[in-house]
């Protein structure tokens, strides 16, 4: 699935990427590596097989796009540091001709010294790339002549069928001046948005995306 914004065209990927093919950059928000672990030392069980969910789609994206940049939008790695981290650093050597990016989320609260040894690029707050201002959390004031970019929320619709069964799925939303992508995480959770006339969701949903329908 296609959108243009700006004069510019995104593909917007099953996988919950945005691929942004002339600039050979990847976007991707909310992976939340390491939460897993995290909950599990905790001692709430959660299945240690999602934590290969999420690198396997990682992996799977980097391989597909060829990408030659991946932008993290925050909340890259859930909190303290975790052996996840290095099984993160193991899929970043393996792309090693891939610059890895990340603009620093309320969770990235590893030391400067875990991100130089994945020989990860920080961006403080925010980052432009071209015309997209690329943040974790969506910005109160988009400056002029520019789109912003971001994660955080988490966003979803609620789809429902003919009876009273319904179901929420992940999406990414764009308004007027604003874009949200959907968490690439597979713990993370959903926030349920509730989108305006001339607002885009595009869900994702049986490994496809698609446009939802809404007035």
């Amino acid at each position: 699935m296609e959108v243009e914004i700006l004069g510019e065209r995104i593909e917007l990927m099953s996988q919950k990427a945005v691929w942004l093919k002339h600039r050979s950059t990847l976007l991707l928000a909310d992976l939340h590596f390491g939460k897993i672990n995290h909950f599990r030392k905790s001692g709430i069980p959660v299945p240690p097989k999602a934590n290969d969910k999420n690198n396997d789609t990682l992996i799977s994206v980097l391989q597909t796009t060829k990408a030659e940049r991946v932008i993290f939008l925050g909340d890259l790695f859930h909190s303290h540091y975790n052996e996840e981290w290095e099984v993160l650093g193991q899929v970043r050597r393996h792309f090693a001709t891939c610059s890895f990016e990340l603009v620093l989320g309320n969770h990235d609260i590893l030391s400067t010294l875990q991100y130089e040894r994945n020989t990860m690029v920080v961006h403080i707050e925010k980052y432009e790339l071209g015309n997209f201002l690329l943040t974790h959390e969506p910005v109160k004031t988009v400056p002029k002549n520019f789109y912003n970019l971001s994660g955080h929320i988490h966003p979803a619709v609620q789809l429902r069928g003919t009876g009273k069964q319904s179901v929420t799925l992940p999406c990414f939303y764009f308004g007027k001046q604003q874009g949200i992508l959907p968490a690439f995480g597979s713990f993370t959770g959903l926030a349920r948005i509730k989108p305006k006339k001339d607002d885009k969701i595009f869900v994702i949903a049986e490994n496809k995306v698609i446009a939802y329908p809404h007035v």
